[in-house]
């Protein structure tokens, strides 16, 4: 048998489906040594699927999987990473009580006997080795999105698997952070490693892959080598089937009446943040992860309670906005977590789209399901979330179609204040665009907060730019002010103050 590291995979003619839904079509490809293929499609194409058949996780309904010339079957994981195969999920797969190390290594044979001080100096070497800044003894419920990324990635270099797969692996990271992650990948193909990346960022595609895969609706329909590509613009073509530009039409607007107000709130990891908001109008908070964003959001939405005085919603002091607000025209907040916080995943999508509009169903003490299904059924079709089926459950969604479905709900209560934490991440190029087109049209009744690590998004959507670092709000100015804008990766490393 050929050495795994040496070797190519094949898989010829994959097919998976679930129940009625066909998530994988007859799909053949190639991953081959010291390469990175790049696989692309839009959200519920099944690209996340078709990696997790690869990676044990999920069994092929037909098909098979080829190392070298030996035919494979991994009926789990473990038997996928005993041939080398490793893989970061686009939704983590860590142990909330456990510590960073002990994560790292969970699972691994002998490692029970070593002592924690052990565990946490090699993980320690291997995330400097890395460049990644993050504390091996930090419980993971303690770390932002960003930092958990980072400890699932640490997870797989551990493992020294010689077939890597990313499944949109910069998607909560700076782009300092991913530029570090690059130069890792490119160690590793130097190194004979084959790796998948799976990312909706056309340009990252453009500069790392070697070849591209495309599916749409579960099939390859396209397969081309980087060089033969002339832009990301011609490579969203091929994509979606149709020319997409992720522009949008940012009209001034007068700003009205203040929907959110900080003035020196101080707690957990923020130090003395004041922030003023208004309707028609919205604010992009950027920042490196873990520098406060997440206390700063969760004090907002209710999820901690801040110190009294510190925070007025709608006019109206925290305790008594909670106290007393409605299911509609309030606060809609679409999180970051959107699998464990925005959803619940073993309920169908009726019954997640009802888990905060349903003050608009009820009839006395009566729950008006139809009345919820039609007008869920109608958001459906208006967000194009795949599969188009109510009963389906949220686990059973792409991350990409889930986020719609959340954005769908949160939009249909007719917000004034919406916080909305990283909202096109995972999605494609087309979802982003509805999704930037949405956030613009709602801040006509809304003001948004606008969390997120993308700056480009950030510099497209608002109207003014916050950036946080070590917890304080460092500056916060107008989008025009381009001086400013220049100096934001300064703010974001705490250069520039």
């Amino acid at each position: 048998m050929e050495q795994p590291g040496l070797a190519q995979i094949r898989l010829e003619k994959i097919s998976k489906s679930f129940g009625d839904v066909q998530a994988n079509k007859d799909v053949s490809l190639s991953i081959v040594p010291g390469k990175v293929l790049a696989l692309l499609g839009e959200n519920g194409a099944g690209k996340s699927t078709l990696m997790s058949i690869l990676a044990g996780q999920l069994q092929p309904t037909s098909g098979a999987i080829y190392i070298g010339k030996t035919k494979t079957v991994f009926g789990s994981t473990e038997q996928a990473i005993m041939a080398g195969i490793g893989m970061v999920y686009q939704h983590f797969k860590l142990v909330e009580a456990m510590t960073v190390a002990e994560n790292v290594f969970l699972g691994q044979k002998g490692s029970f006997f070593l002592k924690a001080a052990a565990v946490q100096q090699q993980v320690r070497e291997l995330a400097e080795k890395y460049n990644m800044q993050i504390d091996p003894a930090a419980k993971i419920r303690e770390l932002s999105m960003g930092e958990k990324q980072q400890v699932e990635i640490l997870k797989l270099l551990h493992r020294k698997s010689n077939f890597l797969i990313f499944d949109e692996p910069t998607a909560v990271l700076t782009p300092a952070e991913a530029q570090t992650l690059f130069a890792t990948m490119r160690l590793m193909v130097k190194e004979g490693k084959s790796i998948v990346f799976i990312s909706h960022k056309l340009e990252e595609v453009m500069a790392v892959a070697d070849s591209i895969a495309i599916l749409r609706r579960g099939e390859v329909i396209d397969q081309v080598s980087t060089s033969e590509v002339s832009s990301t613009v011609e490579l969203a073509e091929r994509m979606v089937g149709r020319q997409v530009l992720l522009e949008v039409d940012r009209q001034p607007m007068e700003p009205r009446q203040i929907v959110l107000k900080i003035e020196r709130l101080s707690e957990k990891r923020l130090k003395s943040v004041d922030l003023e908001l208004r309707q028609g109008e919205i604010l992009g908070l950027v920042g490196v992860a873990g520098n406060g964003q997440k206390p700063l959001v969760e004090s907002v939405c209710g999820l901690h309670k801040p110190p009294k005085g510190t925070v007025k919603i709608l006019g109206l002091e925290w305790r008594k906005f909670f106290r007393s607000r409605t299911w509609n025209l309030a606060l809609s907040y679409i999180p970051e977590d959107r699998q464990g916080l925005a959803t619940c995943q073993g309920l169908d999508l009726l019954d997640n789209f009802l888990l905060t509009t349903r003050g608009g169903f009820t009839k006395g003490p009566w729950l008006q399901k139809e009345a919820a299904r039609m007008k869920a059924e109608y958001l459906i079709n208006e967000f194009d979330i795949r599969p188009p089926n109510l009963d389906a459950l949220a686990w059973q969604l792409s991350g990409g179609n889930l986020q719609k479905m959340v954005l769908a709900r949160e939009f249909y209560r007719r917000p004034r204040l919406i916080v909305a934490e990283q909202p096109t991440q995972g999605l494609d190029i087309s979802a982003a665009e509805d999704v930037w087109n949405l956030l613009l049209k709602a801040r006509e009744q809304a003001g948004i907060l606008l969390v997120t690590g993308d700056l480009s998004e950030a510099l497209a959507l608002s109207d003014r730019i916050g950036v946080m670092f070590g917890g304080r709000l460092v500056d916060c100015f107008s989008r025009n002010d381009q001086d400013k804008v220049a100096a934001i990766p300064g703010m974001m490393a705490g250069l520039e103050v």
